[in-house]
């Protein structure tokens, strides 16, 4: 029996044979005097072949998870056809006659190190979907065999350096038990899909993930990130309870279906859902979320050739409103920084997550401002709405789209178009804002504060950085210090207040956002069930204590201790 120990990235237990999963199971030799047309010929037709397989994957995926999860598939239809790629292959070929495949491997890792070495979060994560892309291409070229994860057909656990997000896609829940990977982290594209399709997954794992030879025995805790290997009986039978509770814990949250979210003392507030797109709305309604606390409205722009049109904005807000009962919140253009668009080229920045991104951009782009106001002010009579403004440093820049929604609101008026009722807010996400969260309450209707964005720009460290990773401090003082902050002022001034990053969806902090009076929890579908269900079990009374002693210590490990010994005191099951 040996034991590993890696990232938890996706909860749950399982136990099955291991399904090693080789990368390097080719090798791409190269060929010299080739006929050049013919190789050329070969990747013409391989990128054909390749680009009908991708439009394919992301077909399924959408159906299977949801349009924002579909979204990858668009950024690898753009790899494909990135031209300043495509010619460098080409002129590869020409110049040295040589064969299609070797040309594409030895250009791909050119392009691999280039987004390696950059500094942000989105170049980063590119270097793993051009890996994607370009294997997939190699394969087509010289006719290798793409592996069909969709033929598993007995329990498994996939064990693999990484996982793809094709490969990822394929995964059939019935048979793929979880995934153990060498490299990755919680917010790869394959952890979050992982997390959608419930499949435990532990990810970062290291070299050692070599001792896990095929067909082995595997037990993993997705919670924890153990992994057994060829466990004993007693650890077995071990296992095997704590899956029986973690499978009794996944009923008993069914139950909190069509229930309020309400807690034990009997203090009620929302757990809304976090979609992309009209089609992640199902996912929303099957857990009878309160509501959309976060309509991300950059998949509209990131799936498109072009920009959208007021018409296209228009039906897929209406869509939303008209089918959700509560409030739908919806976020404004949040674009540049970790997500661009093949249409438009936003300026070269030495880091473009400080830079000309979101309200800043469409302020500075009247065209593409006023397209999507309009399409916003038509909608807001087919539902309760309520918009987001992402990226606000200052006062004078909320005033300025306030301004600008109200010059719009009277050329529509005079257009003859009726406008209903519409909040207008913040999203907090820049420290300056919290340090104003008095001022900014005047003015606004609500604050939703996305604590993705400002937990880097509080610690000023990049989360994707391994060099920095233990900068990422969900549980600091100071960061629960400023959301407490923005809850209380904003409850001064008369406004609720809503959390819409992975903060929201953590278990572990749900007495602590209770203890605190906030308003909305926006998240994720899948884990609004649990989170009602620890909201449920929580005492608001004995949850505000709680935030007076965490607000008062000094690092996060107490803070994690202080919450730890909350829930056993309080009997809440994590």
């Amino acid at each position: 029996m040996k034991k590993l120990l890696g990232k938890q990235a996706s909860s749950g237990i399982a136990k099955a044979k291991s399904f090693v999963l080789s990368y390097n199971n080719f090798t791409v030799k190269k060929i010299d005097n080739v006929n050049v047309e013919e190789q050329l010929s070969k990747l013409t037709d391989a990128n054909l072949t390749a680009e009908k397989q991708i439009l394919k994957l992301r077909e399924t995926t959408a159906k299977k998870l949801g349009e924002e999860k579909a979204q990858i598939f668009d950024a690898h239809i753009q790899i494909l056809k990135d031209p300043e790629m495509q010619l460098q292959i080409e002129t590869m070929i020409k110049n040295e006659k040589i064969n299609a495949s070797f040309a594409i491997q030895t250009i791909a890792e050119i392009f691999k190190q280039i987004f390696l070495s950059m500094d942000d979060e989105y170049m980063k994560e590119r270097e793993a979907d051009i890996s994607d892309v370009t294997t997939r291409l190699i394969k087509i070229v010289d006719d290798i065999e793409i592996q069909d994860l969709t033929l598993i057909n007995e329990p498994v656990i996939i064990v693999a350096y990484d996982l793809t997000p094709s490969e990822t896609s394929q995964l059939d829940p019935k048979y793929v038990k979880g995934f153990i990977t060498e490299i990755g982290g919680r917010t790869s594209h394959s952890t979050i899909m992982a997390r959608t399709l419930m499949i435990p997954a532990i990810v970062g794992v290291g070299e050692s993930i070599k001792k896990i030879e095929p067909n082995s025995t595997i037990l993993m805790d997705g919670s924890t990130g153990d992994i057994i290997i060829n466990p004993s009986e007693e650890t077995v039978i071990e296992f095997e309870e704590k899956e029986i509770k973690f499978n009794k814990k996944i009923e008993l949250e069914k139950t909190f279906i069509d229930k309020e979210t309400v807690s034990k003392d009997g203090w009620k507030t929302k757990v809304a859902a976090n979609i992309g797109s009209v089609h992640d709305l199902e996912g929303a309604i099957s857990v009878s979320a309160d509501g959309v606390g976060l309509f991300r409205t950059e998949f509209l722009y990131m799936g498109a050739q072009s920009w959208p049109t007021e018409e296209e904005q228009l039906e897929a807000y209406k869509t939303v409103l008209e089918k959700t009962e509560h409030t739908v919140v919806i976020r404004t253009l949040d674009i540049g920084g970790d997500k661009t668009l093949n249409y438009y080229k936003f300026p070269k920045e030495e880091n473009p997550f400080l830079g000309y991104r979101a309200i800043r951009m469409q302020l500075d782009n009247k065209e593409v401002l006023e397209t999507q106001f309009r399409a916003l002010l038509k909608a807001s009579i087919y539902g309760k709405l309520a918009i987001n403004i992402p990226m606000i440093a200052t006062i004078d820049e909320f005033l300025k789209v306030k301004g600008e929604f109200k010059r719009l609101e009277i050329e529509l008026e005079a257009e003859g178009v009726k406008i209903g009722e519409y909040q207008l807010g913040i999203m907090v996400e820049i420290p300056s804002v919290v340090a104003l969260a008095d001022k900014f309450a005047k003015h606004v209707d609500f604050m939703s504060i996305g604590t993705n964005d400002l937990l880097q720009y509080t610690f000023a460290a990049d989360r994707m950085s391994p060099s920095v990773s233990y900068l990422y401090q969900p549980f600091n003082p100071s960061i629960l210090r400023f959301i407490n902050t923005v809850i209380t002022e904003s409850h001064k001034a008369g406004k609720w207040t809503a959390i819409c990053g992975e903060l929201a969806g953590e278990p572990m902090l749900a007495p602590v956002f209770v203890g605190m009076g906030l308003d909305e929890f926006s998240m994720s579908s899948s884990s609004i069930l649990n989170i009602r269900r620890v909201i449920s079990e929580t005492d608001k009374n004995a949850a505000s204590l709680l935030v007076s002693d965490i607000l008062d210590l000094e690092t996060e490990e107490e803070v994690k201790t202080r919450i730890n010994k909350f829930f056993v005191e309080h009997n809440i099951n994590l």
